[in-house]
């Protein structure tokens, strides 16, 4: 007896893996975190987060000095999957934040964003949107993948919130799936898959261009308003 079944995928194959390559846009560069080029940077400019709440959702508290953060850096650019991207600000040349790849799985074509932490002058700026719309833009453009997921503590309100601004679904949550720091973590779950990934891209390039801004850098028209614009057009 005949049993439902997904759609065929045409010629799939396994997906490559990220490359340890540096991608630009108009705003910042994403490039592999590489402790001797981007500690100090990021470290001056973490500082700013003076009483370590940027780091509360984050698998460890925030490194306490130069010399712990310098070990926190070498450590994360050790490993493949996370694999950690330092976020470099254009204008400055100075690094700004960190994102990573993880849970890569090649075979499956699914990839993740997580481990972000922006620093406070890059965080609710253009920079700090085209660094996701970079991350996501390599994964789908030039990998192939099928699917970019994000996920974050249930209860940490601007990272679901962000997720929803570029463009993710929200897929639910995963009761006590995670011990950090002591505590329980129940997930909650977005993503992205390929199909829905034309009219984001437009809605991203859309909000980035510099028209969308006005001699003020406020922007004109706000991202989820473009990406609506984009699904009906």
């Amino acid at each position: 007896m005949a049993q439902p079944v997904g759609p065929q995928v045409p010629n799939w194959s396994t997906r490559p893996l990220p490359p340890a390559a540096a991608k630009s846009g108009r705003y910042v560069r994403i490039e592999p975190l590489d402790p001797a080029r981007h500690t100090r940077d990021l470290f001056e400019a973490n500082a700013e987060d003076r009483d370590g709440s940027h780091w509360t959702y984050l698998f460890i508290d925030k490194p306490q000095g130069f010399e712990a953060y310098t070990a926190w850096a070498t450590k994360s650019a050790s490993t493949q999957d996370p694999m950690f991207h330092a976020i470099v600000d254009l204008a400055t040349g100075k690094a700004v934040g960190v994102a990573a790849y993880m849970r890569i799985d090649p075979g499956h074509g699914v990839i993740e964003v997580g481990h972000i932490n922006f620093a406070p002058r890059l965080q609710r700026t253009r920079q700090a949107t085209e660094a996701i719309y970079l991350m996501m833009a390599r994964a789908f453009d030039e990998l192939g993948y099928r699917r970019f997921e994000w996920k974050c503590d249930h209860l940490n309100a601007p990272s679901r919130a962000a997720a929803l601004r570029f463009g993710f679904t929200f897929e639910g949550i995963f009761r006590q799936a995670v011990v950090y720091k002591g505590r329980n973590r129940d997930t909650a779950w977005f993503s992205i898959v390929d199909g829905e990934w034309p009219a984001i891209k437009a809605a991203f390039d859309a909000w980035l261009d510099p028209a969308n801004f006005d001699a003020q850098g406020r922007q004109v028209r706000r991202l989820e308003a473009r990406r609506d614009y984009q699904a009906k057009a």
